[in-house]
């Protein structure tokens, strides 16, 4: 049975990516979410093995998403992808219970990396 993961990004571009990287894989896109607002509203229903997390989006941004799933659901597993690089954010991102950090743009092997390390933990 594939992994379940939740794109939450607010370009729909990155989703097609990301199924596309998963062609093959252990993992399925099983839900798109295009800002954190969403993501929140829909992780119980989605109940997603891996959640990735972009951090600049409309509303509620990644990291404030990130924390409120994290405390709800603190057996979740968040990778966090994003073309922000600043030590402060990934300090964050890892405060809140992040498993990962990977900078965009993101390929096929750096993706499945990332997954695979979210599953051992």
């Amino acid at each position: 049975m594939k992994k379940r993961i939740m794109v939450v990004d607010d370009s729909r571009v990155m989703e097609y990516q990301i199924c596309e990287m998963l062609e093959g894989s252990d993992f399925e896109v099983a839900a798109y979410c295009c800002n954190g607002d969403e993501a929140i509203a829909r992780y119980e229903e989605v109940q997603p093995d891996i959640v990735t997390m972009d951090i600049i989006m409309p509303g509620i941004d990644g990291l404030e998403a990130a924390q409120v799933i994290a405390e709800a659901h603190p057996d979740a597993r968040i990778i966090m992808i994003s073309s922000l690089a600043y030590d402060d954010t990934i300090h964050e991102a890892e405060n809140i219970g992040a498993k990962l950090f990977l900078y965009k743009p993101i390929d096929r092997a750096m993706l499945l990396d990332a997954l695979e390390q979210a599953m051992q933990d």
